[in-house]
């Protein structure tokens, strides 16, 4: 009878969260609800515009407006759950719950990684081979390399996800942060991890060089090229259009570096802040978006 009583105990954790101090616990509120509400509107606005323009409708936006997707998917994992935790004071999660906070953000991170790779093939292609970018980059090759992205993102987290379902937590314990992460449950864990980490050197290690090298080795190529171009607005829409996508990729890849090392403030730059620079980051550098997006409003307000 104790046996049963033991194995229907239900494992509580508690997630540290960003600070104690009663006093910065509204103006925190205020603040990540204001940023997260910046990312969903600015995100959305960036897909509101490529699927109305038809200017932009081109391998490149449609990769952009995936990734927009992804960082509004990628922000809604954490930051809900950060402000409620932060609103109620509460900052318990059961294992399950957290090991679902874990599989959705493993997996919009990976897939965001591999379609920045994808971002950067279709750089090469546009740069490099411009007069048969059309057809190299037609619309059902960028729907099966969504597909790919897609598929290889979720094989690698069910890999990592159904490992950490193997382990045991014997009790109640603190989860350093405001969300789960692999780290964090290895650590909290009673039983032995090392095939868990191991496997995230492996698989995670194939996958995320893997992802890297092709994001880096065609701006071997596509720096060539540029160079060689002779037309300078030309020239400098293609610097402003790769150097727009290697910033996202050297924050993205920076931040999750840093954030193994770190700790909290890291990983609320990463997951809260994030989400929020991409659009700024294309927005910005992008005379078209911003272009497309005045079209949309004024056909909008014309409308009605």
């Amino acid at each position: 009878m104790a046996a049963m009583v033991n194995e229907t105990i239900l494992i509580m954790l508690v997630l540290s969260g960003l600070s104690d101090l009663q006093g910065l616990q509204l103006p925190l509120f205020l603040f990540f609800l204001l940023v997260y509400l910046m990312t969903m509107i600015s995100n959305f606005v960036i897909i509101l515009s490529i699927c109305m323009d038809s200017h932009l409708k081109t391998p490149m936006y449609f990769f952009l407006g995936c990734l927009a997707c992804l960082d509004m998917c990628c922000s809604s994992v954490t930051a809900p759950r950060m402000l409620f935790d932060i609103h109620t004071k509460k900052r318990v999660i059961s294992v399950e719950a957290c090991i679902t906070q874990v599989f959705f953000f493993v997996f919009f991170v990976i897939s965001e990684l591999f379609l920045l790779a994808g971002m950067s093939y279709d750089r090469y292609i546009a740069i490099c081979y411009p007069l048969h970018y059309i057809q190299m980059m037609h619309s059902k090759l960028c729907v099966q390399m969504l597909s790919g992205i897609l598929f290889l993102a979720l094989v690698c987290t069910l890999v990592h996800t159904l490992s950490v379902l193997r382990l045991s937590f014997c009790r109640s314990d603190m989860v350093e942060g405001f969300f789960c992460d692999l780290p964090q449950l290895f650590q909290l864990s009673c039983t032995d991890t090392t095939i868990n980490i191991l496997l995230i050197f492996l698989v995670g290690g194939v996958m995320g060089l893997g992802a890297l090298a092709i994001t880096f080795i065609p701006y071997i190529r596509i720096f060539a090229t540029v160079l060689n171009i002779k037309e300078k607005n030309m020239k400098q829409k293609a610097f402003s259009t790769c150097t727009s996508h290697l910033t996202v990729v050297f924050i993205l890849y920076g931040t999750l570096l840093f954030n193994y090392f770190q700790g909290k403030l890291v990983s609320v730059f990463y997951t809260v802040f994030t989400p929020l620079l991409n659009p700024m980051v294309y927005s910005l550098r992008n005379q078209e978006l911003k272009s497309a997006f005045k079209r949309v409003l004024h056909s909008k307000f014309c409308t009605c």
